[in-house]
C-alpha cells in the first residue's frame, strides 16, 4: 500500500505489475483492494492501479461534505495518473467505480486509452429516476449516520471485505451524498460519443445492472459486453477466472 498527496487529501492506493497502465475504481463502500485478484493474475503484463476513493477505506475523508463530488473525483483519478507518471491508461471500474470511469472518459479522453465498466450503470435521463436513486442514496448516508460501519453488513461481497479498512462511517455517507447520488444525464448523454474501445461486465445474476449494462453496451460504438455466469454483483470476487479472462483478453486485444 502507498500514499499520495493529492488535491488536500492523503489517498491511499495499491500498484503493482508491469507493462501497460490500467487504473481500476472500486465501487461505493468497497475500497482498491477488490482488485488485489486482478493484479495477481494480470501484474505479468500489466500495471494494475487501484486506490481508495475519498471517504472509502484508508483514504481521508475530509469533514466538510462538499469535498465529495463526481468532478472532484475525477480530479483524483486525474492526479494519481499523474503522480504515477501515466499520461494515459486503460480507465475501469465496479458500480460507482465505472460510473466514475465514463465520467473520467467525459472529462479527460485523451488520458483514457481503454474502458472497462463493470456491473454498472451511467446515470439516468430521466429526473423522477434519478430522484428514486438519489432517495436511496441518502437513505444509505442516513443509515451510516445512525447505525455506524455496521450498516455495511451483508450488502455485497466487496463490501463486507471491505468494511474491516474503512476509517470513517462519516466519509462514507458523504460519499453517498456526494459521490453516489446523480446531479444529471451528462454521463448517460455522452456514451454515442465514447471513441475508445469499451468492454461492458455484468454478472449474469445482477438482475439490477443486465439491462443498464445491456444499454451502455449498445449505444457506445463498437462495446464488447460479456456476461459473467453465476455472477452477482462483485463480478470479479464472484468469479474470478472466467472474469480475468475476460479481461486479458480484451486487454491483449488492444493495439
Amino acid at each position: 500500500m502507498a500514499k499520495a498527496a493529492i488535491n488536500g487529501i492523503q489517498i491511499e492506493y495499491q500498484d503493482g505489475g508491469s507493462g501497460p497502465a490500467v487504473l481500476l475504481t472500486h465501487g461505493y463502500s468497497a475500497t482498491g483492494r477488490m482488485w488485489d485478484g486482478q493484479r495477481q493474475a494480470l501484474g505479468d503484463r500489466y500495471r494494475i492501479v487501484s486506490w481508495d476513493m475519498r471517504g472509502h477505506g484508508q483514504t481521508d475523508s475530509p469533514a466538510d461534505p462538499t469535498q465529495y463530488s463526481h468532478p472532484l473525483t475525477v480530479a483524483d483519478m486525474r492526479a494519481l495518473l499523474e503522480h504515477l507518471g501515466q499520461p494515459r491508461a486503460v480507465v475501469g471500474g465496479l458500480s460507482l467505480g465505472g460510473t466514475m470511469s465514463l465520467a473520467f472518459h467525459l472529462a479527460h479522453p485523451e488520458m483514457v486509452r481503454a474502458l472497462v465498466i463493470c456491473d454498472s450503470g451511467p446515470g439516468f435521463r430521466n429526473a423522477a429516476a434519478r430522484e428514486e436513486w438519489n432517495q436511496q442514496a441518502q437513505k444509505r448516508a442516513q443509515d451510516l449516520e445512525a447505525r455506524g460501519l455496521e450498516a455495511l453488513g451483508g450488502r455485497s461481497r466487496e463490501m463486507e471485505e471491505a468494511v474491516r479498512y474503512h476509517r470513517s462511517a462519516q466519509g462514507l455517507a458523504h460519499a453517498a451524498r456526494g459521490m453516489l447520488a446523480q446531479q444529471d444525464s451528462r454521463i448517460i448523454d455522452s456514451l454515442p460519443g465514447i471513441g475508445v474501445p469499451t468492454l461492458v461486465i455484468v454478472g449474469g445474476e445482477d438482475t439490477p445492472f443486465l439491462a443498464p449494462c445491456e444499454y451502455m453496451a449498445k449505444k457506445i460504438p463498437g462495446a464488447r459486453l460479456e456476461v459473467i455466469a453465476g455472477a452477482g454483483h462483485s463480478s470479479n470476487l464472484d468469479q474470478p477466472e472466467a472474469f480475468n479472462r475476460v479481461l486479458a483478453d480484451f486487454l491483449g486485444s488492444l493495439a
